[in-house]
């Protein structure tokens, strides 16, 4: 299934793939530290969904849900992570990427139905 067609949901140390068109679980995977009661926040940076639950650090292949890696971020501390990355996107991006090619789009057809009329 392609990475277009899931939703990520990740609450009380666990991560779920849905399919954004039925709502059906494709995968889950569940945080092994710590095991119930983590706050998860979620980045789908490319080809990897980075996954952090209280203070442990882990990566997943958003495809399968499987864990590429961990890190355990001792002496960091714990609570509510805010994760970045280059690759990272948000929906409010992507859709303002998307509305910018469709008025580079519009430009260009004006452009060339100008030109060809003279």
């Amino acid at each position: 299934m392609s990475l277009e067609n899931l939703v990520f949901v990740g609450f009380n140390s666990r991560v779920l793939s849905l399919d954004r068109e039925t709502g059906e679980i494709v995968w889950h995977w569940q945080s092994p530290k710590p095991k119930n009661g983590g706050y998860v926040s979620l980045l789908l940076d490319g080809d990897r969904l980075v996954v952090s639950v209280n203070g442990y650090m882990y990566c997943l292949d958003p495809q399968t849900g499987d864990q590429l890696w961990s890190n355990e971020t001792k002496g960091f501390g714990t609570g509510v992570a805010s994760i970045v990355s280059v690759r990272g996107r948000s929906s409010q991006e992507t859709s303002h990427q998307a509305a910018s090619a469709e008025e580079e789009r519009r430009r260009a057809a004006a452009a060339a139905s100008a030109s060809s009329t003279y």
